[in-house]
C-alpha cells in the first residue's frame, strides 16, 4: 500500500512508520521534522494548514514516482501527528492543533478518495489519565463502551477527533478506525522505567495500569490496514498484561475497591480491555516487560518464588 503517515517522527511514529515500510508498504512521513529513515520518504507538512495538507496528500512522495505513467494516489492514511500530551503547549494551542490537523487530514483524504484512514486517539478520552486528583473508571475492565468525558485539553481534542472521524465516515462511507492508544513504551524503556513500576504500582494508576509496546502498536496498525468493511470503529490498544507486578486482584483491592467488575479477569490481565481489537481485526500483541525483567510475583513449578 502507498501510505500517507502523519507524525512519523514522533515517539510512536518513528517506530511504526519504518515497521510498515519493512512490511513492504511505501510510506510517506508527513511531519514538521524529518524522520531520516532510508525506507521512509520525508515531507515537511504543517497539518494545521488545510492547503498544505491537501497539497501533500495529492502530490508525489519521491522522485522515482516521476517515472510512473501517471501520478499515484494514496491507498491509506495513518494519522498519528499531534501535540502528544498536556503541558507541552498552552491548553488552547494543544486543542486547536490536534482538532484542526485531524479535520484537515480527514477532509483531504476523503476528498481525494482514500478509503482507509487509521487515526490515533487516546486512553485519555476516558477522563482518567489527566484528571485533576484521583479519578477511577466506572467499571473494569475499561472497554470501548465506557463513557468518554475528559476535562483536559488533550483528551478533549481526541474526543473531538473521534466525532470528526465518525462524521467523515458517515459522509463518505470510508473505513475510519480510531486507536485509543495506551501509554506507548519503547523497548529500551523496560529496563529504564519498569523497575519503579514493579516496585510501586501507584505510579501506573493514571494509565489504568496498562501500556502498549510500540512494536505491538505497529502490528495493530497493520491489522487495521488489512481489515476492510468495518466502517467507523474505535479500539483500545494495549498489551494483554499490566505494567505492574501486582496481580489483578491486588490492584482491584488497593485501587478499585467498590468499582464494578464486569467479568472475570486473569491473574495479570490488563484493566484496559482489548477484546474488541482481537475479535474484529485480529490484534495479537506478543511483547511484554516480562521478556526483559523478572516478574517479582512469579513462582516456579514447585510454588517457590523464582528469585528465592
Amino acid at each position: 500500500m502507498r501510505i500517507f503517515f502523519t507524525g512519523g517522527s514522533g515517539k510512536a511514529g518513528k517506530h511504526v512508520a519504518p515497521y510498515l515500510a519493512e512490511l513492504g508498504h511505501q510510506v510517506t512521513n508527513a511531519d514538521l521534522r524529518p524522520l531520516g529513515h532510508p525506507a521512509v520518504a520525508d515531507l515537511r507538512v504543517d497539518l494545521t494548514d488545510a492547503g498544505e495538507t491537501y497539497s501533500a496528500l495529492a502530490g508525489l512522495a519521491t522522485f522515482d514516482e516521476l517515472d510512473l505513467p501517471e501520478k499515484p494516489t494514496y491507498d491509506a492514511v495513518v494519522h498519528f501527528a499531534a501535540v502528544p500530551a498536556i503541558l507541552l503547549t498552552p491548553d488552547a494551542a494543544t486543542y486547536a492543533t490536534n482538532v484542526l490537523s485531524t479535520y484537515h487530514v480527514l477532509e483531504a483524504a476523503t476528498r481525494l478518495g482514500v478509503r482507509k484512514v487509521v487515526f490515533a486517539s487516546s486512553e485519555t478520552t476516558y477522563g482518567i489519565c489527566f484528571a485533576q486528583g484521583e479519578r477511577r473508571p466506572l467499571y473494569v475492565p475499561v472497554d470501548e463502551e465506557h463513557p468518554t468525558v475528559p476535562e483536559d485539553s488533550y483528551a478533549m481534542s481526541k474526543v473531538a477527533g473521534e466525532v470528526t472521524a465518525r462524521s467523515f465516515h458517515a459522509r463518505t462511507g470510508a473505513d475510519v478506525y480510531g486507536l485509543r492508544i495506551n501509554n506507548v513504551i519503547e523497548p529500551h524503556e523496560y529496563a529504564e522505567k519498569f523497575p519503579a513500576f514493579l516496585e510501586d504500582p501507584a505510579l501506573r494508576r493514571r494509565n489504568v495500569f496498562a501500556y502498549i509496546d510500540v512494536r505491538d502498536l505497529g502490528h495493530m496498525v497493520q491489522c487495521c490496514l488489512e481489515t476492510d468493511g468495518l466502517g467507523y470503529e474505535v479500539f483500545n490498544v494495549a498489551n494483554p498484561d499490566m505494567s505492574v507486578a501486582a496481580t489483578t486482584q491486588e490492584v482491584r483491592d488497593r485501587f478499585y475497591d467498590g468499582v464494578e467488575v464486569r467479568r472475570e479477569m486473569g491473574r495479570d490481565e490488563t484493566f484496559y480491555a482489548i477484546d474488541k481489537a482481537r475479535d474484529l481485526v485480529g490484534f495479537a500483541p506478543r511483547h511484554s516487560w516480562r521478556d526483559v525483567l523478572a516478574d517479582p510475583g512469579a513462582t516456579s513449578a514447585a510454588g517457590q518464588p523464582l528469585d528465592s
